[in-house]
């Protein structure tokens, strides 16, 4: 285990798995506790059905956090944001908002139409439309031209961030996410992935063929099953527990119905 405090936050790690408390409290219980892909949407439906919280709220939480945790690494270049089309997506443009509003440069890469993004994911992309946040969209097939298109928004890049598939993806990544994830992990710049690994099974630790390699993974509440799993840790790398806000209780009480 180790610590560092700053007179604001205290980054614990326990596991491999690091922590980031402020004020520092003396408590590490999410860091022992681990949400099935079930559980997290008995999250945040509780938390939206019963607290009285708003998706967008919970959304922004996550985005923020991630954009913390990244200026918290260094940034020292361009960061690129690929996202596809549902809640992971929604988070990986609230992070590009609040990069850009701290002064790095960010530009977010789009695998879906504009009318697929509905809910809390297109909300935020219709405030980052409103922007100077560069948006670029890219098509159903990862061909030449499309590859070509990537390779030169990738480089350069000081990150990469993994917004392209959440805790309710199974199985192998769907085309054109499977060449575009080869794409990524072939180049040169770091990958955070947001929640977990596009390709990763969050509950089995299975890697589908084509799953992100990550070198630090931003999972929200606590951790999933997955993550523990054998050989897990070449596609999550370092693991983030952050919080997006909702209470212990609330937490316990999911964790109490099984």
């Amino acid at each position: 285990m180790w610590n560092v405090e700053d007179g604001r936050r205290r980054a614990e790690s326990v596991n491999n798995v690091l922590l980031l408390f402020c004020p520092p409290p003396s408590d590490t219980t999410m860091s022992r506790i681990t949400l099935t892909r079930e559980q997290v949407r008995r999250v945040d439906r509780r938390a939206i059905e019963h607290y009285g919280f708003s998706g967008l709220v919970l959304m922004e939480n996550a985005g923020r956090g991630c954009a913390d945790r990244l200026c918290d690494l260094g940034i020292h270049g361009p960061v690129v944001i690929g996202c596809g089309k549902g809640n992971n997506a929604g988070d990986g443009f609230v992070i590009a908002r609040h990069l850009d509003l701290r002064g790095y440069d960010v530009r977010v890469l789009v695998w879906a139409k504009p009318d697929e993004l509905t809910g809390d994911a297109g909300a935020n992309f219709h405030i980052l439309r409103k922007t100077d946040v560069p948006i670029l969209l890219f098509g159903a097939e990862h061909n030449e031209i499309e590859a070509a298109r990537l390779a030169e928004q990738l480089s350069g890049a000081a990150w990469i961030v993994d917004a392209l598939l959440g805790t309710g993806a199974r199985g192998e990544p769907r085309p054109p996410l499977d060449r575009l994830i080869d794409q990524l992990n072939a180049a040169a710049a770091p990958r955070l992935a947001v929640d977990l690994p596009s390709g990763l099974d969050c509950d089995t630790g299975q890697p589908a063929q084509h799953t992100i390699r990550a070198v630090h993974t931003c999972t929200f509440v606590a951790p999933k099953p997955g993550f523990f799993a054998p050989g897990a840790e070449r596609y999550t790398g370092q693991l983030h527990v952050l919080d997006i806000g909702t209470p212990p209780r609330l937490i316990e009480e999911v964790l109490a119905e099984g």
